[in-house]
């Protein structure tokens, strides 16, 4: 104490504001050799750097207009909060889109709107879409799947998202009935909520895998034997974010519970390949899915972005010649999603969704293979316009991703591969996960989920012949 008020007494408080502004610009100068803006602007630089990291929120909100941002503009976003929050999601003075710029969506809508009959089931439930086709249903699997919404949560890894975000989403889609797929990270406590699960594997085989990181026929086997609430196989064969290309889970966010559900060891880097090792051909993929659903009665698909269309045709041509393959194809946009990516691979690699499903679905559809699959969509697609669209060309039902994450809370802060998710949502800091209130933010889900599925319909029967 007496040490303390020595120094208050021959430098007051001022003084050491310019003593630490002081050492910080010597610091600039003279020892840090990193930066040459602070090295040429000592202590100013600084905010240089502060300023940058705050960028993406400064547009955000004071220098973006409503419709400028991407991925997601302003009133998407709204839409969405409102959505899930059960809130006014219209707009007033008309719109302010551009409805004459290339690929506006345009709904031609009938003379007279379409009048739902008595006894109808969306008469009692306004909300109620399912999906017009079974999974499993031409293949004859043991236990053919429905899914009993036309939108879905897409495929996000527990690890890549909280604990209490997986979660919340899982408890969000037993609410409305849609499923929940799990996303490459494996099956987690959290996806077992009470929501229809999809288990989805990549490259990593993570929670099927061998101890040299090959698939288990034996553990995907046992896995679906004791967890009746999964309903479906999907096999990742790429996504929109980066299409041919592996990752590195780095061993610093592997805690012993991930290791655990991913089968890898706590603590040590585990890195995911561009290729596949259960298969490495067209043939020899149409024989794993042959052999998963045998194993396990379950319907099996794939997921794949689109660019070259030549092994997507040897597919279905193999489908046609054989009777055998994929009960449901997932088509990734190359518009990227939650899967951090480089940008050479994000701006530039697959296909963006409407060229890249309308390309897989020609391939299909000439070959009258169609009626025998489920088509599902993925790539910004959650809003009724657009999924109208979607619907329209060919799609079955739809998965989104960041939309499911705005609808419990997402702010778009864009650092999602950083580990500092300011809502608690995509990442693994407890503080921060804290600030999710699962009960509340589920039943968002389920409200954005069943608004979507309302204006939908409403669509539908403003159009319908």
């Amino acid at each position: 104490m007496a040490i303390q008020i020595t120094l208050l007494a021959i430098f007051p408080r001022w003084a050491w504001i310019i003593i630490v502004l002081a050492l910080v610009a010597i610091w600039d100068i003279f020892i840090q050799k990193k930066h040459t803006i602070k090295h040429n602007f000592p202590i100013v630089g600084h905010l240089r750097y502060w300023l940058e990291s705050i960028g993406p929120e400064m547009r955000q909100y004071f220098v973006a207009n409503n419709r400028e941002e991407l991925p997601f503009n302003r009133i998407e976003r709204g839409w969405i909060y409102a959505s899930a929050k059960k809130e006014n999601n219209y707009e007033g003075f008309g719109t302010d889109r551009d409805i004459y710029a290339h690929q506006h969506v345009f709904i031609k809508n009938r003379m007279m709107a379409f009048k739902v009959p008595q006894g109808h089931p969306n008469e009692l439930d306004y909300t109620f879409i399912p999906c017009a086709k079974i999974m499993g249903a031409f293949n004859k699997r043991k236990k053919p799947y429905r899914p009993a919404s036309i939108i879905n949560v897409s495929a996000m890894s527990f690890g890549s998202l909280s604990a209490a975000a997986v979660e919340a989403m899982n408890k969000g889609v037993k609410k409305c009935g849609a499923y929940h797929n799990t996303g490459e990270g494996g099956l987690s406590p959290y996806h077992k909520q009470g929501g229809d699960v999809i288990f989805h594997f990549g490259t990593g085989y993570f929670g099927v895998r061998t101890p040299d990181g090959n698939f288990s026929i034996e553990k995907l086997k046992k896995l679906v034997e004791g967890n009746r609430c999964i309903k479906a196989i999907e096999i990742k064969l790429s996504q929109g974010a980066k299409p041919g290309k592996g990752g590195v889970l780095p061993g610093a966010k592997i805690t012993p519970e991930l290791a655990e559900i991913r089968g890898v060891e706590v603590g040590k880097d585990v890195l995911s390949p561009a290729t596949h090792k259960a298969f490495s051909s067209v043939p020899e993929l149409i024989e794993l899915i042959e052999k998963i659903a045998q194993e396990t009665g379950l319907p099996v698909g794939i997921k794949g972005a689109i660019g070259k269309l030549d092994q997507w045709e040897e597919l279905a041509d193999l489908m046609l010649k054989t009777g055998k393959g994929s009960d449901f194809i997932t088509v990734d946009g190359g518009e990227g999603g939650t899967g951090a990516a480089p940008p050479s691979f994000a701006d530039h690699v697959s296909l963006p969704w409407v060229y890249g499903f309308s390309s897989v679905f020609k391939v299909f559809m000439e070959r009258k293979l169609t009626e025998r699959i489920v088509f599902i969509g993925s790539g910004k697609l959650g809003f009724p316009a657009k999924a109208a669209m979607a619907f329209a060309m060919g799609a079955d039902c739809i998965n989104v991703a960041r939309e499911a994450m705005m609808s419990i809370g997402c702010i778009q802060a864009q650092v999602c591969h950083t580990n500092r998710c300011p809502t608690g949502i995509a990442t693994q800091n407890k503080w921060l996960q804290n600030g999710i209130n699962i009960p509340l933010k589920s039943d968002r889900l389920a409200q954005y989920f069943k608004t979507f599925r309302k204006e939908f319909l409403e669509i539908t029967h403003a159009s319908r012949i």
